[in-house]
């Protein structure tokens, strides 16, 4: 029997688990897959994260090798139309700080090894979670055969797409017409730490600065269907030749390190909270990741709802008004987040020639003028509480 499970070892669950066993907390974890992180995917850790990882005790291993954005620049035509500041801004982390995935997991992975020894038990999958009475049973497979455990609160952080009995029904579906093509490569943008959006007729191109002298380019690829997108196999040639064409600049094929052709879809479960079992991060919600708002998110989950979880499992109360409230709040910021997401993809689709100066002049005169802070808090999630 063990306090908490966690489904799931990637960045929230590890969060979640960190929390937990930080609060004193009986915690293990259940990581499907048995190879150590690798890949790049999601880059970006926003100030509330930041804010979080210091009380977390990792701050400092994420910064040693993290690059620091504190600007974002918007561009159309080889013109720059304005920029975004997030330096000046009045919190204790003011900048995006850019690192692999794989690099922050491991980073989370070392922290809840050093104060919950053993608790990371990878090569395992979870099959099925059911309430019983007072607990939870979750039963799986590891290297030698089925696995069962028993918890007395579980929290479900094993992604969008997990489908074993307890965490399906996930809530409906949206999917987004929008398509893209994401790759790394080194960096010849002469852009240094800043972050840059080019906006083209043709659809946008974001790029960011990756540590060690890569960069990270999105661009859009106009509307195919993912029945279409399933049969094209597109190439790190293909990315270069898009971002020349649009931005002017070089992106290297030869040195790419990542290359991925992905559509969009979002969803909200409408119970997070389901008993004793709470889902979290995309367990819970998927958003476009367009504005790198999802991992972000689960973490904001992991914050809130991780020490209402510690209080419940050692008798400090039952809590359902607590993880009411707790729910409703993420359910705010979900919304927030989508609705931002949803912004920053129309902002980037394909427009007719006829409108670019259109959209141009009113994007300078934003990024020049009062507007700008409060850009400059909706794209690092400052409203993330």
């Amino acid at each position: 029997m063990t306090g908490v499970l966690v489904i799931g070892g990637g960045p929230v669950g590890l969060v979640a688990a960190i929390l937990l066993a930080q609060d004193g907390v009986d915690v293990t974890v259940w990581e499907r897959r048995v190879d150590p992180p690798s890949g790049t995917r999601a880059i970006g850790i926003h100030p509330p994260s930041l804010e979080l990882f210091d009380d977390l005790g990792v701050l400092d291993d994420i910064r040693v090798d993290a690059v620091r954005i504190d600007q974002g620049e918007a561009w159309s035509g080889g013109r720059r139309l304005g920029t975004v500041v997030f330096r000046d801004r009045p919190v204790a982390h003011p900048y995006v700080a850019a690192l692999e995935q794989w690099r922050t997991e491991r980073i989370l992975r070392a922290r809840l090894e050093s104060i919950a020894p053993g608790s990371l038990s990878t090569g395992t999958a979870c099959t099925s979670v059911r309430s019983v009475g007072d607990e939870v049973v979750v039963e799986g497979t590891d290297a030698s055969g089925p696995v069962s455990a028993r918890a007395t609160m579980v929290i479900v952080a094993a992604g969008g797409r997990a489908g074993f009995p307890g965490a399906e029904n996930p809530g409906p579906v949206h999917r987004y017409r929008d398509r893209y093509l994401m790759g790394d490569v080194a960096d010849r943008s002469g852009a240094g730490p800043i972050a840059r959006v080019h906006l083209h007729r043709d659809g946008v191109v974001e790029s960011f600065p990756l540590p060690r002298g890569m960069r990270r380019y999105v661009v859009h690829t106009g509307y195919t269907s993912p029945r279409d997108e399933a049969s094209l196999q597109p190439s790190a040639d293909d990315l270069a030749t898009l971002v020349a064409d649009r931005t002017g600049e070089e992106a290297d094929a030869a040195t790419n390190t990542m290359l991925s052709a992905f559509g969009v879809r979002s969803r909200r479960r409408s119970r997070v909270v389901d008993g004793r079992i709470v889902h979290v991060g995309d367990a819970a919600h998927e958003i476009s990741p367009i504005g790198g708002q999802g991992m972000n998110l689960g973490w904001a989950d992991a914050r809130v709802f991780a020490p209402l979880v510690a209080r419940a499992v050692t008798g400090r109360g039952t809590l359902e008004r607590e993880f009411a409230a707790a729910a409703e709040q993420q359910r705010r910021a979900v919304r927030r987040a989508s609705w931002q997401a949803a912004l920053n993809m129309r902002l980037g689709r394909p427009i007719p020639t006829a409108l670019v100066g259109v959209r141009d002049l009113g994007l300078r005169a934003a990024l020049s003028g009062p507007l700008m802070p409060v850009l400059a808090d909706a794209y690092t999630m400052r409203w993330l509480r």
